[in-house]
């Protein structure tokens, strides 16, 4: 209609990238083995900060009523309660957390802690979260999320053989193991408390990590019997390339909305956002650098169908000689 304003589209990625991710696979590849590498020792030697869902005992968390926490006057006061080794650590404004071991006693004995600590810090502190977990039940928590991630896994490459050709379930298997380890990674570098949060986190890492693969390898599988000619690695480069901008718009809205929530979620949901929102990176990183181009080793060029007739022309966007 005459006399409207016409609005342009907002393209984040403009239509004739052309990118070449495979070729970066002599960088991408050394550096993600490295890390994964470095995760391990790191994991051996440091280990992961079990929070109290694994370890079992007492977690209490005390926010200041005059707005400012002394540290080091809880913690003395928390050791004279006589209850093993405690853990004592501020956050936020004004927050403190104390972490008490199993007590010997069974519940009688952990409720004990939680009067104790009340009756020496109530007066100054106001008690925002008390947690009690037994040491049958933290076992049983770690059978259980250890066992929840194992199936997830499994289930995923059942789906996937089912779902494309075995190269590309065994190309989505490797990038989706590639974000765990770096996840885990994460955790004990950063020592961000590992619980039953984190198990979630991890599996919706899984997911997202499985979404950002499927459509690339979704659209590689349509160029393959499209472009039957076509050098794989450059057919490689086109299925990125022809998603990227779908790959950016989903890793920014996604990004900005756990970025809001590490800044104004609370203490208590921002362990689980900080740890999805390097999970948002990690998974384009690894759709990108690592799952894509591993499938020039896999063989894939077998599952090209041969009774569909090739398409020899040159798709618009991988025309010319320029270089990204």
């Amino acid at each position: 209609m005459k006399g409207l304003p016409i609005v342009r589209l907002l393209r984040i990625v403009p239509d004739n990238t052309r990118i070449k991710f495979v070729r970066r696979r002599v960088f991408s590849f050394p550096f993600s083995a490295l890390v994964s590498v470095a995760t391990a020792v790191l994991l051996l030697v440091w280990g992961l900060h079990f929070g109290i869902d694994f370890t079992g005992g007492t977690l209490i968390e005390m926010q200041a009523r005059n707005g400012q926490a002394n540290v080091s006057v809880v913690r003395q006061a928390a050791n004279a309660i006589s209850v093993g080794e405690v853990e004592v650590q501020e956050f936020g404004a004004g927050g403190v957390s104390i972490r008490v071991p199993v007590q010997p006693g069974g519940e009688s004995a952990q409720g004990e802690v939680v009067t104790k600590a009340r009756a020496a810090f109530e007066k100054d502190y106001e008690f925002r979260r008390v947690e009690t977990v037994g040491p049958r039940v933290s076992g049983e928590l770690v059978q259980s999320g250890t066992l929840g991630v194992v199936l997830a896994i499994l289930a995923v490459m059942v789906y996937l053989w089912f779902r494309f050709e075995l190269q590309f379930a065994i190309g989505a298997i490797i990038g989706t193991m590639h974000d765990i380890v770096l996840t885990v990674g994460f955790f004990v570098i950063t020592q961000i408390e590992f619980n039953m949060t984190s198990i979630a986190a991890i599996l919706t890492i899984v997911g997202y990590s499985l979404n950002e693969t499927v459509v690339v390898f979704d659209r590689t599988r349509e160029l393959m019997r499209r472009y039957k000619t076509m050098p794989l690695d450059e057919l490689l480069d086109l299925s990125v390339n022809t998603t990227l901008s779908r790959t950016a718009m989903t890793a920014t809205t996604t990004a900005l909305s756990l970025l809001a929530l590490v800044l104004f979620g609370g203490e208590a949901i921002r362990g689980f956002a900080v740890v999805m929102l390097f999970g948002v990176v990690i998974c384009t990183y690894s759709a990108m650098f690592v799952s894509t181009p591993a499938l020039l080793y896999l063989g894939v060029r077998s599952g090209r169908m041969a009774d569909e007739p090739a398409d020899t022309s040159v798709p618009v966007s991988v025309q010319g000689t320029g270089k990204a």
